[in-house]
Parts: structure tokens; sequence; C-alpha cells
């Protein structure tokens, strides 16, 4: 499973693979000989002049062709990067060897309050007013529990939201596509699903919930926020090294 592995991480929601951060480092110590790959969507990071799809399949799909390899791959999905990873395995499952989801959620198994905890909608609401660079530091406050208040972090996001500046079409597209989203079939694959009890953004239990569904591995962190590779990068790198060697 490992040996010459290749990694596919998927980020989500108006994030770009630069947003992974020193995580990608801490996967590399854990599986040196592995391939890792860190594509954006349409519309995200190196992608920004691009229009993003309306839907997930349209994400998957130009996913896809940007990975040069042989297939199968183990897919690494954050948030709306999980929703991907899910479509992928759904619609084309010969492509995937595993999978691990990281506080993702699914329409069919999870009701829209706790998809998008409702006690942030008052501060959904105002970042639309915010300007580009304001609603970078409201994006960290909110699915950061350990670095919400880390300048030099803020100011990095700033710079990169400056560097590829997303639209307003393709930030709409990705919000419709997420809300939108609704599984094509069932899920065969082996599949860790990572959840953090300290998400402000979207209730673990929509983790809880599609872990039981497909009868998937679920490890719960006490007290990361929603970008659980930003909180806890050792910690998530650590349970998908142990989860792969006990699948081998």
């Amino acid at each position: 499973m490992t040996q010459n592995a290749h990694f596919v991480l998927i980020r989500g929601l108006l994030r770009d693979a630069r947003h992974w951060g020193i995580f990608v480092d801490h996967l590399r110590q854990h599986f040196p000989t592995a391939r890792i790959s860190t594509p954006d969507i349409p519309g995200n990071g190196s992608r920004y002049q691009s229009i993003s799809p309306d839907t997930i399949a349209g994400m998957t799909d130009d996913l896809r062709q940007q990975i040069e390899s042989r297939m199968p791959v183990n897919l690494i999905g954050l948030s709306m990067g999980g929703m991907i990873a899910m479509d992928w395995m759904a619609r084309y499952p010969d492509e995937i060897k595993a999978a691990v989801l990281i506080n993702t959620s699914l329409r069919s198994c999870s009701p829209f309050y706790q998809r998008l905890r409702w006690q942030i909608y008052p501060d959904l609401f105002e970042m639309i007013f915010h300007s580009a660079q304001t609603r970078e530091a409201d994006i960290l406050r909110l699915t950061s529990n350990h670095f919400s208040d880390d300048l030099v972090l803020q100011q990095k996001w700033q710079l990169w939201q400056r560097q590829s500046p997303i639209s307003f079409r393709s930030a709409r597209n990705q919000l419709l596509a997420a809300m939108k989203f609704a599984l094509a079939g069932k899920l065969q694959h082996k599949m860790l699903v990572l959840a953090s009890r300290g998400d402000r953004l979207v209730n673990y239990q929509c983790s809880m919930a599609i872990a039981r569904q497909w009868s998937a591995d679920c490890i719960l962190h006490p007290t990361a926020g929603h970008d659980l590779p930003l909180d806890q990068p050792v910690w998530v790198g650590q349970s998908i090294k142990a989860w792969l060697n006990q699948l081998e």
C-alpha cells in the first residue's frame, strides 16, 4: 500500500495547494519513497485565472487530468476536497487505492445545520461585505483553533490572495457545488475519516455519519479546528501512517 505510493492531496473551498503548509513535509517524512501531488482546482491558487466548475464532478474530472501517473492513487481530501475524493471513488473506483477524508460532509448523511454550523451564519454574512484581504483573516479565525490570531500566517494568506485572487464567480460556483453535492454511487474503498471535535465550521458528527454509512475507520481530534492539517499536522500524518500500516 505505501511502497512507492502516490498521494493526491485535495484542498477545500477557496483554498489552494499552499494552504497544506508543513503537513506535506510531515507526510513526506512518513512516506519518503511516495509521490505527493497537490493539484489546484480551477479558480484557486495556480489556477486562479480559470473559473471553478459549479459541480463537484466537474472539479473531480479536472483534477484527474492533472495527475500524471499510473493509477491507482491514495486520496487525502479536506472539507470540499473530501467531497471531491468521494465523487472520485464513486465514479472512477479503479483509480483509487484508499482515501482519507478530513472534516467533510455529505448531504445525504447530515442536515444542513450540521454541514455548516448555524452559530457561524452571522460571521459568514459579514464576510460577504469584507475585502478579500480581511476575508482571509476571517477564514483563518473560523477554520483554525490554534493559529486564529497568528499575524504572520494571516499576512502570508493575504499575500497569496493578492498573488492569486479568486474571482466572485469561482467562489460562488465552489459554494454551490459543495451545497448541492450528492454521491453518484457507493463507496467500496478503504477509508479513514479524520475529524475535529473543535471544528467551528462543520459539525464533526457529519464525519462520523459518513464513517457509519460506509463502514470507514474514524478518529477524532479533541481540540483542533476545521483546518485539521494546519492545527495538527503531526497528528494527521501519524494517524495516516498508522492506518495504512494496519491495512498492510
